[in-house]
């Protein structure tokens, strides 16, 4: 089976200030986020990819162009599109950190609804579905050794690794997806395998100086740690 890199988007300044985008529009990179997005592009360049999937909202095709430059064909997915928050969307995180349902969100992802929202069981079920189709269709085009990208959010990515690695959904908080990293997935003959998570280049040394622990978030910064 073809091998899968999948790259979340760049950071955005609600990343960088602690608010849910979910799917609000006009929410794009900042100076950051273009800086090591067009990085990522120059290590990813010596890779013959055949194909990039690409989540439909702004911050995910801007990714999208700045690390590919027209290089490789390109595709959007709807069932890539980042967790439909409801109620949540646009909240600043630790304004919602107060709320009951962020300790459910934390502990027990696989029962949450969120408010005029969607379930993270039904993220989880349309992403990883997408994901093995074009997995399946890339390769019955291009064979076997094939190697192609999907560019998506992080709690997505954080949900079709866990599948991958044979995780509970209610377990995925415990997966870190930063902005701009690099996770690669094979879906073999026998079963999947992780070969890489979280891959920020050498950057994650200097992520992991500013960081602290604390609890798991949703969509901004996943996984059990903040930033400081």
């Amino acid at each position: 089976m073809p091998t899968l890199l999948l790259i979340r988007h760049g950071r955005t300044s609600a990343n960088a200030n602690g608010v849910l985008a979910g799917r609000s529009p006009g929410v794009v990179l900042d100076e950051h986020g273009i800086t090591t997005v067009t990085e990522l592009g120059k290590r990813l360049q010596a890779l013959p990819l055949v194909q990039v999937v690409s989540s439909p909202l702004e911050r995910t095709r801007q990714t999208t162009d700045l690390a590919f430059l027209g290089r490789v064909p390109v595709a959007h997915e709807d069932q890539l599109l980042e967790c439909d928050y409801g109620d949540w969307q646009g909240r600043e995180l630790g304004e919602l950190a107060k709320e009951e349902l962020w300790k459910e969100v934390q502990s027990k992802p696989d029962q949450v609804e969120f408010p005029n929202g969607e379930t993270m069981t039904n993220m989880q079920d349309r992403s990883v579905r997408a994901i093995r189709a074009w997995d399946k269709r890339i390769e019955e085009t291009h064979g076997s050794q094939a190697i192609w990208a999907a560019v998506s959010h992080g709690d997505v990515i954080k949900a079709i690794c866990a599948d991958a690695l044979g995780l509970p959904l209610r377990a995925f908080q415990s997966i870190m997806i930063e902005p701009a990293s690099v996770s690669v997935i094979h879906y073999g003959e026998h079963g999947s395998s992780v070969r890489k998570l979280n891959d920020t280049g050498e950057a994650w040394l200097e992520t992991l100086a500013t960081q602290k622990n604390g609890p798991a978030t949703v969509g901004g910064e996943s996984g059990k740690q903040e930033k400081s």
